[in-house]
Formats: C-alpha cells, structure tokens, sequence
C-alpha cells in the first residue's frame, strides 16, 4: 500500500462531494492520483461530468481538467488530466484502494447526532470490503465513531481492522472560501486505529498537504477537531453575550472589541452576529455533549455556549420591533428585507445559516419577508426549513419598498453607501455601515 500511494497507483475514492469531499477530490488529483468521486445525487455527478461547478468558490476550470483532458501541475511535476471520475455506483467501491468519507453529520430533531450518513456509507463500504483497503473518515463526529462504531461495522465481514485493511480518522478542516489556506496548506492531523494504519494514512495525507499532525489515536483526532469547533463556539457566544449587555448600557460592542485587539498578546477578536451558522460550530459542540453524557459528566461551558447563540436571532428581531416601534410602525405587515442568506460572507453556503431562523421568526410574527443574496438566487429545500423564495434585485427602488433593511450577512457585493442611501431603517448585525455617512436610521443589533 505504501508502494501505491508512493508510486501514485493507490486509487482514491472520495465518498460525499461537497464542500468537504469535492476539494479533497481535487488535491488528489493534482498530486496524480486516479480518483472516484461518490455521491447520491444525481444532478451533481451530472454536472461534474459536464464540467460544471456548483459550489461559488470552486472554479468550474478546475473541475473541468480534473475530468477532462490536458496536464495539472503540481510540486513542478506534470500528471495528466482526466483523472476524476464522478459517479453514483458505489459497487466501484471495490476497486478503491483508499476510501475517504465526507458525509454530514448534522442533529436530529432532539438535538441529539444523527449519524446516519456515517453508518450507512460505513455499511456501503462493508459489501465491497476487502484485504489491504484504507478507510478514512473525515466528518466531524464524537470520540469513538471511527474505532468502535464503524469499525464495529467493518468487521462484520469477517477482516480485521489493523490486520487486514487499514481504519482511520483525519478531520476536515475546510473553510470555503478562505483566500489565505485552502485544503492542499492547511496542516492535517490523522489518527489510526493502529500503527500501521496511521503510517499508511499519513503517507497518504503527505502527498497533498504541507504538513500532516499525527496523534496517538482516532479518539484523539475526533477529539481535536471537537475542540477546535467548541473554542470558536464558545468565543463568539462571550462577544454575543457581551453585545446583549452592552446594548442598554449605551456602549457599541464593535468599538470595544477593536479597542481590545490592540493588545499584542492574551487577546484574539471575535466578532458577534445574527447567529451561528455553518455546518460545523452551531452543530459539533453537541456531538461532544452528547458524548459526555455517556460518562455522567457535565459540560457547562459547551451547553451555554450554545444557548447563548441559539438566542441571538430573537434579539435581532426585537431590535427590528424596538426599532420600528420607534417609528409608529408594527412588525406586523411591515416588508422586511434580509441582506445574505449565506452563513458567513462571500459564499454560497446556507447550511445552519441563522437567517432562515431570522425568516421563520419575522413570518411567524406577521412581517413581509423577501431576501437578497449574490449568490443564492432562490432556495431550496433543507433538512429544517422549506422556504419557497427568490433573491429580489438590490436596486433604489426595490431597497425604498421595506419598513426595515436587516443585514445579516455583510458580503462585498454590497454597497454600504447605496444601500444606506435608499433604505428608510437598517438593522446591522455585522458592523456593515458603521462607517456610512448617511441620514438613515441604522441600528446596530
């Protein structure tokens, strides 16, 4: 196996092409592996094939040379193209030499994991099973999925993980479309469920990132990914909490935390917001919380976070009510209009987005919602909402027609000026136009 991965002749096999998945696929065909894609829909495969991209930040050229024809360069060495291949047959999983699984792992209704994309691909996996095989999970999940639960499954057939196929965990540690680390430059820590299983998943790692972090375990690199997630949890539920404090106090949370990063050591800035999205940090800390129950130990810090950010889409729109309250008008059947149903800027990622809880919220109280997004034309159906709606253009016109304008996502495309320029009242939950000079209304929320 390690003569493969060294050679380029492992072939590689991505389970789940999304924002995970789909850059994973990439990385490994520029360090000139033969890599299958996996997943179960359709349309997706279908534009694969075709060329064709579907998420914002990932250039269609890029796919387009990974299936296609022509060379792409890596380290000064030249492979060629076309070594992608999209498909929904997953009895080619045989054929894989490495299996790599990044499926979602989002909650339930009871807030509880809902590991079924995991057990079920891990079960997939099983029909094909055979000698020598790696099986990597990437998705994020609680310490103990990868060398029990999963392993559990595996060995079903018969093979023994560490002896006759290799088991072991490495965390996605994507960040869509972040212009400074992208999946090829950010360090990769991997845990084995044995040595030699760690030894073969880090050989495999080292072909295309800077760096791999191996850790003693898969608990340990389930463990690591937890922290990560929780620490920004955490962190951005204090500066939320701050924001609720400071705003009957008079004192504009932004200023103060400016005002801090000034420090040159014991302070990194994090910034307040509408809510939690992503499908990392509103969902993981509770995998870990769920976990901890198991062993009849309380995490305090974890759970707070979490209910701390779970409530900031009701205080914005109170502020909406507080602030057109302030101008004669009720919430009820007044236009509101949300700028950004993405989670974070610049992306086309609604998943968690807190803005659709911001919609319920609004609709549910009689207010007339429409939306604008760059990037999110309309939407479609998810796991929790079911909204039927289209980005309406951000002209003069349009932004004259609403009672109220809530920013909940400050992308670039957006004009401060313009926008403060035409709206009758701003919500701002992101600092957007702070620096406007406009007459306009503009509450910080």
């Amino acid at each position: 196996m390690l003569k493969k991965i060294q050679n380029r002749e492992a072939k590689v096999g991505v389970i789940g092409l999304g924002y995970v998945g789909l850059p994973l696929v990439l990385e490994f065909v520029n360090a000139g592996f033969s890599v299958t894609g996996f997943d179960l829909d359709p349309k997706k495969i279908k534009d694969l094939k075709a060329g064709r991209t579907y998420i914002k930040h990932i250039p269609a050229e890029k796919i387009a040379t990974a299936v296609g024809t022509g060379q792409v360069e890596r380290n000064k060495e030249k492979y060629a193209g076309g070594r992608f291949t999209p498909t929904i047959d997953f009895a080619k999983l045989a054929d894989m030499d490495a299996i790599l699984i990044c499926v979602p792992t989002p909650l339930d209704a009871h807030r509880e994991p809902d590991m079924t994309y995991v057990f079920e691909t891990t079960r997939r996996i099983a029909e094909t099973l055979r000698k020598g095989q790696l099986v990597t999970l990437e998705s994020t999940t609680y310490p103990g999925t990868t060398d029990e639960d999963m392993r559990n499954i595996l060995e079903a057939t018969g093979l023994k993980a560490g002896r006759d196929f290799f088991l072991a965990y490495s965390p996605e540690r994507e960040d869509p479309n972040n212009l400074d680390f992208s999946t090829g430059t950010i360090p990769k820590v991997v845990g084995g469920y044995s040595k030699k299983c760690l030894k073969v998943a880090k050989a495999l790692y080292d072909t295309i990132v800077v760096k791999t972090v191996p850790v003693s375990s898969t608990k340990a690199a389930e463990a690591t990914k937890l922290l990560e997630n929780i620490y920004r949890s955490i962190n951005i539920a204090l500066v939320n909490e701050m924001k609720v404090l400071f705003d009957p106090m008079g004192i504009d949370v932004w200023e103060v935390i400016a005002a801090a990063s000034t420090k040159p050591f014991g302070f990194t800035p994090f910034y307040p917001g509408p809510g939690l999205g992503g499908h990392c940090i509103p969902i993981d800390p509770f995998y870990l919380t769920w976990k901890a129950r198991q062993f009849e130990v309380p995490t305090r810090f974890i759970e707070l976070a979490g209910e701390v950010n779970t409530a900031m889409p009701a205080f914005v729109v109170g502020k909406v009510m507080d602030a057109l309250n302030d101008r004669g008008k009720s919430l009820k059947g007044s236009r509101i209009l949300i700028l950004g149903l993405a989670y974070k800027k610049n992306i086309d990622d609604i998943r968690e987005s807190p803005s659709f809880k911001l919609v319920e919220i609004l609709a549910g109280k009689g207010a007339r919602v429409d939306y604008n997004d760059p990037y999110v034309p309309k939407t479609h159906k998810m796991r929790k909402y079911h909204f039927k709606m289209k980005s309406v253009p951000l002209t003069a016109a349009n932004i004259k027609k609403y009672d109220c304008v809530l920013l909940a996502t400050d992308h670039s495309e957006y004009d401060p000026d313009f926008i403060a320029g035409n709206a009758d009242l701003i919500v701002d939950t992101r600092n957007m136009f702070g620096k406007t000079k406009s007459r306009t209304t503009i509450v910080k929320a």
